[in-house]
């Protein structure tokens, strides 16, 4: 009897862990779509974004998407309890279609999403024909932070994401992901991420970043220029499956069919997603 209890309680327990680490809707913190030409939340948490400057509407990888001239153009986006000043979050996914004009820019970063400040916070950035994900949280606990890269081109759509995975209040291996088009290209020591209030924004540092290479001091900073779509942030760590719809959108977009058949589809995906 002792053996069967036994055993029922470790398959209950990797039942709720596999649960706990997937998507899970319940955890959606904000998704800029940008379909209707702006940067409205559509995940119903109101995190709605303010543009700066003059991103242009344009075709993305997924419906519209804006284009942002690495100059001037962003959207800044207000503090939520949920998105960075509650916390501690233990899971966290955030992940964005873009498409870079010139992946060789090396005189400033150019900020895909960024969030926090010096002391604890996240970025994804492209440098030096790299895209990066880091994540810090220097207090508490003194997690210098993590900045995977991967090599990227310029005039190409690519999916990123970075997931904190179960992580605590302590370093740990395999904490911070990386993920690109839908593939885990680096997994790297990590732990949860405190409340962190300075701005946030998307397509440039609204407020302070720490960068593979320095610490970022510095507001309205690395201007984005290229094309950003569906920028997502959950509050749980996807898993291979999570990022297989992503994959087939960046399949799609890179292969020889015609491009208003991978608008349909992804369109159709999308609904399929919201239901």
């Amino acid at each position: 009897m002792f053996k069967y209890v036994s055993i029922l309680s470790v398959l209950l327990m990797l039942i709720s862990i596999t649960s706990f680490a997937a998507r899970d809707e319940d955890t959606v913190q904000a998704i800029w779509t940008f379909d209707e030409g702006d940067a409205v939340d559509t995940s119903g948490k109101d995190v709605n974004g303010t543009l700066v400057g003059d991103p242009e509407v344009v075709d993305g990888a997924m419906g519209k998407a804006f284009q942002f001239d690495g100059v001037d153009d962003g959207i800044k986006l207000p503090d939520s309890n949920g998105l960075n000043t509650g916390g501690p979050f233990m899971n966290r996914t955030i992940a964005a279609f873009f498409k870079c004009d010139d992946v060789t820019v090396t005189d400033q970063k150019q900020t895909i999403f960024e969030e926090g400040g010096r002391t604890r916070g996240i970025v994804v950035n492209v440098f030096d024909s790299k895209v990066y994900v880091g994540a810090w949280n220097r207090a508490e606990y003194q997690w210098a932070g993590a900045w995977p890269s991967a090599d990227v081109e310029s005039g190409v759509w690519y999916h990123v994401a970075l997931v904190l995975r179960d992580s605590i209040n302590q370093v740990q291996d395999d904490k911070f992901e990386m993920w690109l088009n839908g593939e885990m290209i680096a997994s790297e020591p990590g732990g949860q991420l405190f409340a962190h209030g300075d701005d946030t924004g998307i397509a440039h540092t609204n407020a302070n970043a720490v960068f593979h290479d320095d610490d970022g001091g510095g507001t309205n900073i690395h201007y984005f220029g290229g094309i950003i779509d569906e920028v997502i942030v959950y509050n749980s760590a996807f898993v291979a499956s999570d990022f297989e719809e992503y994959a087939d959108v960046i399949q799609s977009l890179t292969s020889v069919e015609p491009q208003g058949k991978s608008t349909t589809t992804w369109g159709a995906l999308k609904a399929q997603r919201l239901k």
